[in-house]
């Protein structure tokens, strides 16, 4: 089995490609009354055929991927940075709750 050094290198599947289109439209494209057209699970599993738990792991690894960010560089980007400040504020998350039941 591939290491994920070498997964990285291996050029986009479709699939792979599916889910990087998938997440600019649903950033970008809203529904015709301005609202998403529903829980985005089910979009997931509708247009992609993955369940959520899938997809999104396999989102975290497509976002490490240089061909990735060749494909889709603002899709990869906007992702990467999302990724950056959720972990940052989880490990702040745990100081602040670690302080306080001191």
């Amino acid at each position: 089995m591939p290491d994920a050094g070498s997964l990285a290198q291996m050029p986009l599947t479709d699939r792979d490609r599916a889910i990087l289109d998938f997440e600019r439209t649903w950033w970008v494209e809203p529904g015709p009354s301005g609202a998403r057209p529903g829980p985005k699970g089910a979009a997931i599993q509708a247009r992609i055929g993955l369940s959520p738990a899938r997809y999104y792991q396999l989102l975290g690894e497509l976002i490490g991927s240089p061909a990735a960010a060749a494909y889709d560089p603002l899709v990869v980007r906007r992702l990467r940075k999302l990724q950056s400040s959720r972990r940052r504020a989880r490990i702040e998350g745990g100081r602040t709750a670690q302080r306080r039941s001191r």
